[in-house]
């Protein structure tokens, strides 16, 4: 089954790294890539079940706002297999 894709996108390297450590402490989600969009703008992907990325994508723009701006965002329930080719969208491998 497709996973659910969560998109943050910040103004900042930090925000965004904010932005995805609240994403993966309020659910159940993984990390996909990081993406600097261009004019400061960074996009942090996140994957996992549709309820776990819309909490994630939630408390992630509530945690990034605190210490700077949050683009936008959004979460797409069944994203379409001909975006991976296409768009760094799955989850990380983290060695450990």
């Amino acid at each position: 089954m497709q996973e659910a894709l969560g998109v943050i996108e910040t103004l900042g390297f930090a925000t965004a790294m904010e932005a995805a450590d609240a994403a993966v402490k309020a659910a159940n989600v993984k990390l996909g890539d990081w993406l600097r969009v261009g004019g400061g703008k960074v996009n942090v992907i996140i994957r996992g079940d549709v309820a776990a990325v819309k909490s994630a994508v939630e408390a992630s723009v509530a945690a990034a706002s605190q210490i700077g701006q949050v683009q936008g965002q959004t979460v797409i329930p069944r994203p379409s297999d001909k975006l991976v080719p296409a768009f760094p969208i799955n989850p990380k491998s983290i060695v450990k």
